[in-house]
């Protein structure tokens, strides 16, 4: 089992290299209104502005050197400005 400390520290670092969410491979949000690591969670909080995108279909986490972390395709319509909260669970997998 791996210890609990250990699974926040992965978390940190991976809030650590998280740079920017871009959306639809062309929007990018760099601020964030929450980005914090609770336990083995990391939570992103970001605005996204219904005057520039109507509908979410690709959400990708970069890093500075604009390297994909996550990326995942999604359907979400924007019909007013949209807080989204993502978040990123660092848990270990057992087989």
């Amino acid at each position: 089992m791996i210890e609990t400390q250990f699974l926040h520290d992965v978390a940190e670092y991976v809030d650590s290299r998280i740079a920017k969410v871009v959306l639809n491979n062309s929007y990018e949000i760099t601020s964030f209104q929450v980005k914090a690591v609770t336990d083995s969670t990391v939570a992103l909080n970001y605005v996204v502005p219904a005057a520039d995108i109507s509908l979410i279909t690709q959400i990708d986490l970069k890093d500075q050197s604009n390297n994909i972390i996550s990326s995942d395709p999604v359907h979400v319509p924007v019909p007013s400005d949209t807080l989204m909260l993502q978040t990123i669970e660092v848990k270990e997998v057992t087989s």
